[in-house]
């Protein structure tokens, strides 16, 4: 087995690890919004440095056997409302505002649809609909349509869609310049759901244009360096798959399910029943929940807050992070949810940005260090952390320095408890992962304001999420509803999936034989779900069901990390590199030592207040909390 890579693309950073067979080497790239290319080449350069001590891009990728990749840009376009004008066709008598359930969807709609909707009615002779379809289109066109989705609704949808889809390949054939892309609702997903298909279809659209174009650039820079195997998406489902085979709506949220995967391998590893992962990036804190071992998922995933009908882990996303904007409102410190993001970025970063963040905050109060920040190759720049909190936090609230430092703290700590509340009424007792590249400096603080008495820093903790999206594998999962079902209908169904897993398989490059195979059969019965496993025995007793699902998966196992056990250590005290001289929650300064997280053997332990500083994080261990590095060299921290 060659390398293996993964890389995730955030907002701020884009972050990679690569595991070399006994080691795992992680880099950090800063993001570069306006051609994400740039930032993927740069990471990918970044590692072959750490790797062979001289950039050596060609010789990375040629060793290279598998690379799995998430990206923001999904989300951005979705945040952003970036993307092409879409055009809708509806059967004569839909209600388009059936999709229009509140203002967050109804603003969505306005930006992605508005008034580019057309009607049509199916039940004309063939003659009669071929001009009916063909003046419909036109129509869109002339209002501005680039891209065009088709969702009928009724029973006779997936007919009906295949009869006007025939006459649009007729009309308008795709050899033609400027021919216009037109999306089939029910060749992406079968759900009987008109607005979950019709959602799940234009947000698909919307997204399709920039991902194509860019994922496929940065496949040509793999294939241009002569990478032996094309770039695998990772997807919000938890698989991974070439590029021509991700759906675009599938890159929505992957970088959160990364970290996911990591949790849930941890929590395995560690027996931990209950974990609560906290991934603190630039712009936001993502929260989920793996509970039994198990990541919560939706089984209709939303955007925003417009529902789909493809599943997503359950996940909250807080409008709080290192590069969230900091300002009074009526009093009060406001967080976000506005960002800096990487450019300008905070104050400190010296790009031009003025608005305070928590970022100049840590700094000032001496918790980040401003020469060895980024790996040592950013300097932060204290004078304008300085000026931009002045500014904007202490004049408006007419308080000191310090005081608007500390309560700029509890007020960042407090919006990110608030959002771990729901899921901590879902357990009795959770450990709390804290990573991202600030998760590790603000976890204490977070989680003595919510109460949460253990807390978990795994030792890639800055790159956590691109490291778990080595637990990933390559994988296809397919569904298929039915209605007034029998088994011979289901099995017939199973076959047919079957058939479009070898065919998705050998496009992946491998035979069904290398592969395992889970087949399903999902129903409701009396309010309660059922899953059954389906094999090509027996009767399968459908009586009384009220929704009949056949699901299968096919899955490629690529190899994953392998974690240390733990084992009891022999403690051994920390050695300091020197000490801090930090302001504490009490606005007091106070000198605290500083540990070396690289010098930090399996056994060492100690107690707050302490900073543990990595390349490219810093824990913060307050008053009240120990810690201790296992085998697998992650900090657990208890209260």
């Amino acid at each position: 087995m060659g390398l293996l890579m993964t890389i995730d693309n955030g907002g701020t950073f884009t972050d990679a690890c690569v595991i070399a067979h006994d080691r795992i080497v992680s880099r950090k790239a800063l993001t570069t919004p306006h051609d994400l290319t740039k930032c993927f080449v740069d990471v990918i350069k970044e590692v072959s440095k750490e790797l062979y001590g001289k950039e050596d891009m060609r010789k990375l990728l040629t060793e290279i056997e598998y690379l799995r990749y998430s990206t923001t840009a999904g989300t951005n376009a979705i945040v952003q409302k970036r993307g092409p004008r879409l055009g809708l066709l509806l059967r004569a008598g839909a209600d388009p505002f059936m999709l229009q359930d509140n203002a967050e969807q109804k603003e969505m709609f306005d930006i992605l649809v508005g008034d580019r909707v057309s009607f049509l009615e199916t039940n004309e002779d063939d003659r009669e609909l071929d001009a009916k379809v063909v003046e419909a289109v036109n129509q869109l066109l002339a209002l501005g349509a680039n891209r065009i989705v088709l969702s009928l609704n009724n029973p006779n949808l997936v007919e009906d869609e295949k009869k006007i889809k025939q006459i649009l390949l007729r009309k308008y054939p795709r050899h033609l310049l400027g021919a216009v892309p037109i999306l089939i609702s029910h060749e992406l997903t079968d759900d009987t759901d008109d607005a979950r298909r019709t959602w799940g279809a234009l947000i698909n659209s919307f997204l399709h244009t920039g991902m194509e174009r860019f994922l496929f650039n940065a496949e040509n820079v793999l294939r241009e360096h002569r990478m032996k195997n094309p770039m695998l998406i990772f997807q919000n489902d938890g698989n991974s798959a070439r590029i021509a085979k991700t759906t675009a709506i599938k890159s929505y949220g992957s970088g959160p399910r990364g970290g996911m995967e990591g949790t849930k391998a941890l929590a395995k590893h560690y027996n931990i029943e209950h974990m609560l992962t906290l991934d603190v990036g630039g712009t936001t804190s993502d929260i989920g929940l793996v509970k039994n071992g198990e990541i919560t998922e939706e089984k209709y995933g939303r955007v925003e807050s417009i529902p789909t009908s493809f599943s997503q882990s359950d996940l909250t996303s807080i409008g709080a992070g290192g590069s969230s904007i900091m300002k009074v409102v009526d009093g009060q410190i406001q967080v976000g949810p506005e960002s800096v993001g990487a450019a300008p970025g905070p104050a400190c970063f010296a790009r031009g940005g003025v608005e305070a963040t928590i970022t100049d905050a840590y700094l000032l109060m001496g918790i980040l260090d401003s020469n060895s920040y980024f790996g040592g190759s950013m300097k932060l720049d204290e004078a304008r952390a300085k000026s931009a909190i002045e500014e904007k936090i202490a004049k408006p609230l007419d308080v000191s320095l310090e005081e608007a430092l500390v309560l700029m703290e509890k007020a960042y700590e407090q919006k990110i408890a608030d959002g771990l509340k729901d899921y901590q009424q879902q357990v009795d007792d959770v450990t709390l992962l804290a990573f991202g590249g600030a998760g590790p400096m603000s976890a204490c603080g977070i989680a003595e304001a919510a109460t949460i008495q253990k807390i978990v820093i795994p030792r890639l903790a800055a790159v956590f999420s691109a490291f778990g999206i080595s637990f990933s594998d390559i994988a296809h999962e397919y569904q298929v509803n039915l209605t007034d079902a029998t088994t011979d209908m289901v099995k017939e169904k199973a076959e047919q999936l079957l058939l479009r897993a070898k065919r998705d398989m050998f496009a992946e490059g491998f035979d069904l034989s290398q592969c395992q195979i889970r087949t399903s059969v999902q129903l409701t019965r009396g309010g309660q779900e059922e899953t059954i496993l389906l094999d090509n025995s027996g009767h399968i007793n459908l009586e009384e069901s009220e929704n009949v699902s056949v699901h299968l998966k096919v899955v490629k196992e690529i190899e994953h990390v392998a974690l240390e056990k733990a084992t009891a250590l022999k403690a051994i005290s920390p050695n300091a590199i020197g000490t801090k001289t930090i302001l504490d929650r009490n606005k007091q300064w106070a000198d605290v030592p500083v540990y070396h997280f690289e010098q930090m053997t399996p056994g060492t332990q100690g107690v707050g207040p302490a900073i543990i500083q990595d390349e490219y994080f810093t824990c913060r261990v307050l008053d009240g909390w120990a810690y201790e590095v296992n085998d697998n060299q992650d900090i657990f921290l208890t209260k």
